[in-house]
């Protein structure tokens, strides 16, 4: 579904979701902006796909992949109880991509969001010093409107330890 241009109030909007502090932040905006205007949120969560990972011969990716899809999984469940105890209509996204900021693009495609809210900090790690921000990438190519939400670089740019559960919600 195109994004029409006619219209600012937003009825789908688009959270991607890593988990992290900031992406939280972005999950209250974004409800807040839901329940003002009545609109669908859907919450997305991109597993990182890494190719060139070297993994011992006992673990293979996808169990690593179901692993994280089920904590995801679990998560969300929390985050969507709370959107529907204030009526709000909330769909989950679970997926693994090579490129987080493609993905997400795709999901807005797919989803028919017209708007994506997220912030400038996350769980990435090093990588935006390799490959670029993923805001940067979401805002220079988004087809719809954005709400990036500045938030403060966490005090570790480190990865949050897989299988670690963070307070949430």
């Amino acid at each position: 579904m195109p994004y029409d241009q006619t219209s600012v109030v937003p009825s789908r909007i688009l959270v991607p979701i890593d988990f992290s502090a900031s992406s939280h932040q972005a999950l209250d905006a974004a409800t807040e902006l839901a329940e003002k205007f009545g609109a669908h949120v859907t919450l997305l969560h991109v597993i990182p796909e890494y190719a060139n990972a070297v993994l011992p011969d006992s673990i293979g990716p996808e169990i690593l992949v179901e692993a994280e899809r089920a904590a995801a999984n679990e998560r969300f469940a929390v985050s969507k109880g709370k959107l529907e105890e204030k009526k709000i209509a909330c769909t989950v996204s679970v997926e693994v991509g090579g490129d987080v900021a493609s993905t997400i693009l795709e999901a807005v495609e797919r989803e028919g969001a017209d708007l994506l809210v997220f912030t400038t900090h996350g769980l990435s790690g090093w990588y935006p010093q390799v490959f670029g921000s993923i805001a940067e990438k979401l805002v220079k190519l988004a087809l719809c409107p954005v709400l990036l939400l500045r938030t403060p670089k966490p005090e570790s740019s480190a990865k949050v330890p897989f299988g670690r559960m963070m307070e949430w919600w």
